[in-house]
């Protein structure tokens, strides 16, 4: 019989988080964000930095979508976190085939880890409380259950699921209850009815089952998931950190929750309250209801300033952002968009995002600051034939070897030190020095120094878009 004994976080980084636009989006979703500034840690890395407090664990096992992977790893190296694996999911199918997939490839015949099974994008206050509560499913899911962690509600709330016990939950007690039912979000009315019953919860997100008993349930009531998952985990390419599943196999997959797939058919679910001031974050509303403010009930972040304001949230990313009289407002200013909403609308951003898609507005899903594994590009400046970007590029790292059918490309270095190739030639750059990368000619700019280079590059050409590129050699397997 395997053994059972350490926890296996399985941290979940497959969302777009687009209810925090115009902050969070596709290219640079929620749980990377750093929102109270660049020197506090995002989303996942408070995850990351929560589960540090466990006995008995393993090395998480994250999940992402392929075109996060780099920013996944630099976000973990930043913290000192070397994962069991990076899964790199080709395409989005929901919670269900991604645990199955985490499942499949941590089970073996002599080891069945407990996952605990995390969403990156949680806020969690008190975390000894969260600690204390994961250690005491541990003897529940041992036993072949699967714990779904519950909230007490303080608020008919209706951006989350919730979930009926059979019994009424016990004040100031960590207890186990059977549960009879999931309930999809309901209306401000339903919810407003839900929470008068000390039986409902607000469901977390948040579960804890061994391996095998995830297996087993996903087989018991959608068996091609787990099919297609072993078929996808089969074919599967090491590429660097990451393991790289098929995807043909895996889109195969239904579209479906966890919360859907099993846990509204299973006999095993047991739901334990976590009082642990959680919170998903999940629109502007919310951040601003679990974020500390000043007196008058406004919280300001970047280069942001109120006048007469009350209880609003004022956001600037890139520019000063000044707010004068105004109440119960979100304010969140980027680069390239502004977003200005009644907090009653906040869940409504999703929708925008949406009109944004339909309209073909790139604002909607990517960002002008765009990763990359050697470093970053920020769009400054662009028109038809000309853009002007600004280049980091991290210490030791380079670029692919590449060329350009359709632009030409001038680099200014304005600090560091660049090595450049161009043709046959090779030659350094120092901050202040410049060169000219001709239309169609092999090139690959480098770092070779022990600090950061950052060059402004003037695009100019018929065509201008990132998928002109035809790459010769690359050090990141693209």
């Amino acid at each position: 019989m395997p053994i059972t004994k350490q926890i296996l976080p399985v941290i979940l980084c497959g969302g777009t988080g687009s209810r925090l636009w115009p902050l969070s989006r596709k290219t640079f979703p929620k749980q990377y964000l750093s929102i109270k500034g660049e020197n506090s840690f995002s989303f996942l890395q408070e995850t990351l930095e929560r589960i540090k407090l466990l006995n008995d664990y393993e090395e998480p096992l994250i999940i992402c979508n392929e075109e996060h992977r780099f920013i996944t790893a630099e976000q973990l190296r930043k913290i000192n976190i070397k994962p069991k694996s990076i899964i790199l999911e080709p395409s989005i199918r929901n919670t269900a085939p991604a645990i199955a997939i985490a499942a499949l490839d941590s089970y073996t015949k002599e080891y069945d880890p407990i996952l605990l099974i995390l969403p990156s994008d949680h806020q969690i206050k008190n975390k000894k409380i969260f600690i204390r509560t994961i250690q005491n499913a541990k003897n529940i899911t041992s036993e072949g259950k699967i714990v779904a962690f519950g909230i007490n509600p303080d608020n008919p709330a209706t951006g989350y699921g919730y979930i009926k016990s059979y019994e009424p939950f016990i004040k100031n007690k960590i207890n186990p209850y059977k549960i009879e039912k999931f309930i999809e979000k309901p209306n401000k009315e339903q919810a407003a009815e839900l929470i008068k019953d000390k039986r409902f919860s607000w469901n977390s997100g948040i579960y804890m089952a061994k391996a095998s008993t995830i297996i087993a349930e996903i087989n018991k009531f959608h068996p091609e998931i787990i099919s297609f998952c072993k078929d996808s985990l089969d074919k599967k390419v090491i590429d660097l950190d990451f393991k790289r599943i098929e995807k043909k196999s895996f889109e195969k997959c239904p579209n479906i929750s966890i919360d859907k797939a099993i846990m509204e058919k299973t006999a095993l679910g047991m739901v334990l309250p976590l009082n642990a001031d959680w919170s998903d974050i999940g629109n502007w509303k919310s951040y601003w209801e679990n974020t500390d403010k000043d007196e008058n009930g406004n919280i300001l972040i970047g280069d942001s300033s109120q006048i007469s304001s009350k209880n609003s949230l004022i956001g600037s990313f890139s520019r000063l952002t000044i707010a004068l009289g105004i109440e119960d407002l979100i304010i969140v200013e980027t680069n390239d968009a502004i977003l200005v909403a009644k907090k009653d609308f906040a869940e409504n951003v999703r929708d925008l995002v949406e009109q944004l898609k339909i309209k073909n507005r790139k604002e909607g899903e990517e960002n002008k600051k765009i990763y990359r594994p050697w470093g970053n590009y920020l769009t400054i400046e662009e028109s038809s034939n000309w853009k002007v970007k600004v280049i980091e590029v991290k210490p030791g790292e380079s670029l692919s070897l590449q060329l350009h059918e359709k632009r030409a490309e001038h680099w200014v270095v304005v600090e560091g030190t660049a090595k450049v190739e161009i043709g046959e030639e090779i030659f350094l750059l120092n901050s202040n020095e410049s060169c000219y990368v001709p239309l169609g000619h092999k090139h690959r700019l480098k770092n070779p120094s022990t600090e950061k280079l950052i060059i402004i590059e003037v695009q100019s050409g018929t065509y201008l878009g990132e998928d002109d590129i035809v790459r010769f050699k690359d050090n990141y397997g693209r």
